[in-house]
């Protein structure tokens, strides 16, 4: 038997909830995942049940430690990964949860947001945060909660209550309510934590009104985040690194040095751009926010974040119908020569970066008689190319690095159609890992580091393997041809008026 040291991340994501158990090389020994339900209770809202999120993560870690040579004997550490802003607010004695987790999707504060930013309030909040007024953010989601939950403020203020991200909720009970505590990541993506000066803003939680009470301790990434319960696992083990996902997935990738480009292809897409650690506000209304924290020492990231990538594949799986299988995607966009200049423009949650516009929704244009499905599902991956190439000129100028080569993570990554014409968009080389579960490869190498198993994250660089390389290979003309239609199309959607039929002038002559 095997006894070398292993490490657990467990990685809560938006549409599922794994455990995944690594070796000290990083390679992966197993899996375990659990499907996770959205629940859509009106338009725009998105939400998910936080008890059955802690009952899966407990069912994955025990299938796993069950079902493999290396038990809980083994694990030297556990890492946490997790969907970012959903937002979760508990009661301290009980563990249970005064509303359902309210999910980072969800657009019910759109019109909080757009008071605050007509009362001139954004520049401030965008130059201690790095964020913009959105309701993707967990502030107002937080306020919301206390405004509309029968007495949840007075239990806020009086300390009854704690919020919490996925990691803070799921450490709390991991440690068996003995430990209230996020991750910098975690608390910068809230529009609360100062990510300037590394702590919570008392201005920002009066300008949202939310009382302090609630709030977590910041630990660095790579921490003694807490011992788990005994009763859990037969015995206590340390978690000792989180992350929020796209975090974790800039390490697992191994993005340590300025310049270094991963963008993560999930349930939406995000592309992150390590900067090193000056803090610099973007000038094209991407975000800036933490990379890591390590020592006391911040690393900063440039992101730009698309809310809908893998989702829309799904959604023509589930919704309408098209395929049985997500992998049938790429065989039935390869049937067709091209997309017969049908675009589509999957904003099913409004529109993210660098557009930021909440109140707009998803669009297919250039339909005619002879589109088929295979049209719109090729159009449907080709929009991960545009919404990725719209973001990578201002993250590159954001962050004054130009990016040589991208890597690329998330399901959808295993569609090599996507990632061809992702390279050919981008006009760069495009990297696929040996270990495309990069998310929770970053919080394994991170709970690594609390223990000592690393002496560093770049002592991990050389576990990094590639797989793919896919290469540009579209004519310059023909790039640029394609991203005038999809430009084209997000002005119709952004500007449906400039695109109305004038009525008839009279005309004179009759």
């Amino acid at each position: 038997m095997n006894n070398q040291p292993t490490i657990l991340a467990i990685d809560q994501g938006t549409t599922s909830t794994r455990a995944i158990l690594f070796s000290m090389e990083l390679e992966i020994l197993a899996v375990q995942q659990k499907e996770l339900k959205l629940y859509y209770p009106r338009k725009g809202w998105v939400e998910q049940n936080p008890e059955t999120i802690w009952q899966d993560t407990l069912e994955v870690c025990h299938a796993i430690l069950e079902h493999t040579a290396n038990r809980a004997e083994a694990v030297a550490a556990i890492g946490i990964t997790n969907q970012r802003e959903t937002t979760i607010l508990w009661d301290r004695s009980t563990g249970k949860p005064v509303y359902p987790a309210i999910v980072w999707q969800d657009r019910r504060t759109d019109i909080v947001c757009e008071r605050l930013r007509a009362q001139g309030f954004e520049s401030m909040v965008t130059a201690r945060t790095g964020l913009l007024f959105d309701p993707y953010f967990s502030a107002t989601k937080i306020a919301w909660i206390l405004d509309n939950v029968a007495g949840a403020r007075a239990r806020a203020v009086r300390g009854e209550l704690a919020f919490g991200t996925i990691d803070c909720y799921l450490l709390w009970h991991l440690t068996g309510g003995r430990v209230h505590a996020t991750d910098v990541t975690n608390a910068a993506r809230t529009l609360l934590f100062n990510i300037v000066e590394q702590q919570w803003d008392t201005d920002l939680l009066a300008l949202f009104g939310i009382p302090a009470a609630i709030l977590p301790e910041v630990h660095d990434n790579a921490a003694g985040f807490g011992m788990t319960d005994s009763a859990l696992f037969g015995r206590e083990i340390l978690v000792g690194g989180m992350a929020g996902d796209q975090h974790a997935a800039l390490i697992g990738q191994r993005c340590f040095r300025p310049g270094m480009v991963k963008s993560t292809y999930g349930t939406g897409c995000f592309a992150l751009m390590n900067i090193g650690p000056d803090f610099r506000l973007s000038q094209h209304r991407l975000l800036t926010t933490p990379a890591y924290r390590l020592n006391g020492e911040m690393i900063y990231a440039v992101e730009g974040s698309i809310f809908v990538a893998g989702a829309a594949i799904q959604w023509l799986r589930d919704g309408l119908g098209f395929f049985q299988d997500a992998a049938a995607s790429e065989t039935l966009a390869r049937s067709v020569l091209d997309s017969n200049e049908v675009y589509f423009v999957p904003a099913f949650t409004g529109l993210g970066a660098p557009y930021w516009r909440s109140d707009v929704r998803g669009m297919i244009s250039g339909l005619s008689r002879d589109t088929t499905r295979a049209h719109i599902v090729r159009a449907a991956l080709e929009a991960q190319g545009y919404q990725t190439l719209d973001l990578m000129a201002a993250i590159e100028e954001d962050g004054g690095y130009q990016a040589e080569v991208i890597r690329v993570d998330g399901g959808l990554v295993t569609n090599g159609f996507m990632c061809q014409f992702l390279a050919d968009m981008l006009n760069r080389p495009v990297e696929v890992p040996k270990v495309t579960e990069a998310t929770a490869l970053g919080a394994a190498i991170l709970a690594g580091l609390a223990v000592g198993l690393f002496a560093s994250l770049e002592a991990t660089e050389h576990y990094w393997r590639r797989d793919i390389i896919y290469t540009p290979a579209m004519t310059e003309a023909e790039r640029k041809r394609l991203y005038i239609g999809w430009k084209a199309a997000i002005q119709s959607l952004l500007h449906p008026s400039r695109n109305a039929v004038e009525p008839a002038a009279s005309d004179s002559r009759q």
